[in-house]
């Protein structure tokens, strides 16, 4: 199966049956399996206008009480970025799925990157977090997608789920877990009287129920600053809740959304941070390094936001060198390790931003070169 194959049957296992986008390189395959596969499970696919069409329509499905979803790259997933900033303000519960791809721009519309992670992370404006996942293999194109759904159906936020073009596009053998093997999470529902439903009363989990558009509970969802009540509501002191309340409900959960993979940590000298494709280079580069001698370990990010500081943290303590390498230039998650490990730590860059991937021998290089 292919990545992106594996997205949208991940997607449809986790209970999917919306899907609003407009094709895209390299995420188009995702679409296209849509089309194919929604419609004959009772689900709906559109393929809107544009970008911002998308997100708007994903967003109103998720309100009338869908899974939906939505897959795009990098310029695609700049036009979305207000629509997203709603969906956060809302609560609403949606995927988006970008596909990285080289950019500026337009950029090399068929070549990998990994530059949109601070754009996934700070692409809307205003006080907000969001929670963005990263496979790193056809199988975990499939059940992080369950888990992007988990996690937004469970905690009512917008989950991005950010695969390069590399994992989008390959293809491995994919055992598909069987209905019910793999956790899937709805949404909570007011179960009190229509009358005295507030949209945005949280139970004690931090989260609010959310009713369905169309139903007996008739509520209010504005991109405004709002209260309990989901109207406008310009009170410095609801401002203030209302900010704090969309942070704490993913911080106090923080434990159960970051999600990381290690290995060969336990006995390691250097600590290679990965993501994405670069996980599997990564792997390579770390048993090719014990080969000669030196002990290196990964810890691969599976979640890239909130971001994994307390495990770069307790790893890195037990490493002399940290080794980060990214399909970008600027060193979007080395800035994020450097943050965890501390001004003292060796950490060295692995950066390739020419729309080619970076090769276990590039990270030996770096890992090796100052023996």
């Amino acid at each position: 199966m292919q990545g992106n194959q594996a997205i949208a049957e991940g997607a449809i296992y986790a209970g999917a049956r919306f899907y609003a986008g407009y094709p895209i390189t390299p995420s188009s395959e995702i679409a296209e399996e849509c089309s194919k596969k929604l419609p004959k499970l009772g689900g709906v696919y559109i393929q809107m206008e544009d970008e911002i069409a998308s997100i708007a329509a994903v967003i109103g499905a998720s309100l009338a009480g869908a899974k939906s979803f939505t897959a795009t790259s990098g310029p695609g997933f700049s036009l979305m970025q207000e629509n997203l900033g709603l969906a956060v303000m809302g609560e609403v519960p949606c995927v988006v799925v970008d596909v990285q791809r080289a950019g500026p721009s337009t950029g090399l519309a068929t070549r990998p990157a990994q530059s949109d992670i601070m754009q996934i992370r700070w692409g809307r404006h205003g006080d907000q977090s969001v929670i963005a996942l990263c496979p790193a293999s056809v199988r975990e194109c499939f059940t992080l997608t369950v888990t992007a759904f988990n996690f937004a159906e469970r905690y009512r936020v917008p989950v991005v789920l950010m695969p390069d073009e590399i994992v989008g596009h390959m293809r491995e053998n994919v055992e598909v877990p069987a209905p019910g093997e793999l956790e899937v999470v709805d949404r909570k529902r007011p179960s009190g009287s229509p009358a005295d439903y507030k949209p945005f009363k949280a139970d004690e989990d931090g989260v609010a129920p959310l009713a369905a558009y169309g139903g007996e509970y008739v509520f209010h969802v504005s991109s405004s600053m709002h209260g309990l009540d989901g109207y406008s509501n310009n009170d410095p002191a609801n401002a203030a809740w209302r900010v704090r309340q969309l942070h704490e409900k993913i911080d106090r959960h923080r434990d159960e959304i970051v999600l990381t993979k290690s290995f060969d940590t336990d006995d390691m000298d250097v600590l290679l941070v990965t993501l994405g494709a670069t996980t599997r280079s990564g792997r390579a580069a770390a048993i090719e390094a014990r080969r000669q001698g030196v002990r290196a370990g990964v810890l691969q990010l599976q979640t890239v936001w909130p971001f994994p500081d307390r495990e770069v943290a307790e790893l890195g303590r037990r490493a002399k060198m940290v080794v980060v390498p990214e399909m970008n230039y600027s060193g979007q998650v080395a800035g994020e390790v450097r943050k965890a490990v501390g001004p003292d730590m060796d950490l060295r860059r692995v950066n390739r931003y020419n729309g080619t991937i970076i090769t276990p021998q590039d990270i030996l290089a770096v890992m090796l070169g100052a023996r």
